[in-house]
């Protein structure tokens, strides 16, 4: 008798045990979901706020921007010619300069509508300059000075946005809080480059939300 109570007892113990252990396997397993039930709601919320940005800017002005599909960035419609090696706004004509001025203003007024929308997101505004592809010394200039691209390229970013702030006055320092304002150059490189050497001499204008910071996720 006393051996049959032993059994129970252990048996019991077992049974005890193993409950124990599936009960821990089931609360770190419900951990572990609704971990990734908020991480995945976080993504989501992201990505719904990208598509509220992406369908924000649709509404440049079409006059003025060109978006690019592939690289999912706008450019200036019409071809910024400066003189060789120079980054000055005065080698553009008065048509050219009247053109990039509607143009700063048509971005700032749709940034401005995006923070009045959204005022809890900060944004992101890339100004990239680039340089035209062309022979120097027999050789490619990309391949001979490529540092000289880079330097021409954002020197012609930076001409840009100190036109449309000081001689346009557009108000671009107004928005800072919600919009960081980056001068960029990609020289003889860059994604958005046309075959066409003759049409990389545009400005390339991308804005994106901070959504990372905004929810407190790595980007």
């Amino acid at each position: 008798m006393k051996k049959k109570n032993f059994f129970w007892i252990g048996y019991s113990d077992l049974l005890t045990s193993l409950f124990f252990v599936m009960l821990v396997l089931f609360v770190i397993t419900f951990l572990i979901f609704q971990k990734k039930n908020a991480e995945l709601k976080a993504q989501n919320q992201k990505l719904e706020l990208i598509k509220e940005v992406e369908t924000a800017l649709e509404s440049l002005d079409t006059s003025y921007f060109a978006y690019d599909n592939y690289n999912k960035r706008y450019k200036l419609n019409v071809d910024v010619i400066f003189n060789p090696g120079s980054s000055k706004i005065s080698d553009l004509d008065e048509k050219e300069h009247e053109y990039l001025k509607k143009a700063g203003e048509n971005l700032f007024e749709t940034i401005s509508k995006l923070i009045e929308q959204k005022p809890t997101v900060e944004y992101l505004l890339i100004v990239e300059g680039n340089t035209q592809r062309t022979l120097y010394n027999g050789d490619w200039n990309y391949k001979v000075i490529p540092d000289v691209g880079y330097n021409l390229s954002y020197r012609r970013a930076l001409a840009l946005v100190n036109f449309w702030k000081n001689k346009c006055n557009i108000p671009f320092d107004s928005i800072k809080k919600n919009c960081e304002l980056l001068i960029a150059g990609s020289g003889y490189f860059g994604q958005s480059r046309e075959k066409d050497e003759n049409l990389n001499r545009r400005f390339t204008i991308q804005v994106t939300s901070k959504v990372g910071k905004l929810l407190d996720l790595k980007s």
